[in-house]
């Protein structure tokens, strides 16, 4: 996985009956259109600069592994790990990897979560190879 946390604090932020060439310079990391309008995943700092209401503060920690978009289980366990340990995230996938946000303030510790779940899905892995009858 190699999951690599993001200094960006980011925010989820909506506009109705909007474009994206329309909001295109608020430089959106992510982007989705809902029937409710243009959902954009947009830094804190370009909200705050454009006035632009948000409701909660995340970091995005990237999961540096090329995963197929047909890959079953990765957001699932990645998901199901952080929930046991009351984080809440929000994941979005890419062409070529996974995005998790989560708090600002579980951020250092969601990294930790995942850094652990790396070492044992290896260390699973290692002792699947390690020969036997």
């Amino acid at each position: 996985m190699d999951p690599t946390l993001s200094a960006v604090e980011v925010v989820f932020c909506s506009f109705p009956n909007a474009s994206l060439t329309g909001k295109a310079s608020l430089d959106p990391i992510g982007c989705f259109v809902e029937p409710e309008g243009l959902s954009l995943i947009i830094s804190r700092q370009m909200a705050e600069a454009h006035g632009i209401a948000y409701s909660l503060v995340l970091q995005g920690i990237t999961l540096n592994v090329h995963s197929s978009l047909e890959a079953v289980g990765l957001t699932a366990a990645v998901a199901g790990r952080l929930t046991q340990h009351g984080i809440s995230a929000n994941v979005v996938s890419a062409y070529y990897h996974d995005h998790v946000f989560v708090r600002v303030a579980d951020a250092d510790r969601a990294l930790a979560v995942l850094v652990a779940l790396q070492a044992e899905a290896a260390a699973s892995r290692d002792g699947n190879r390690s020969g036997g009858c």
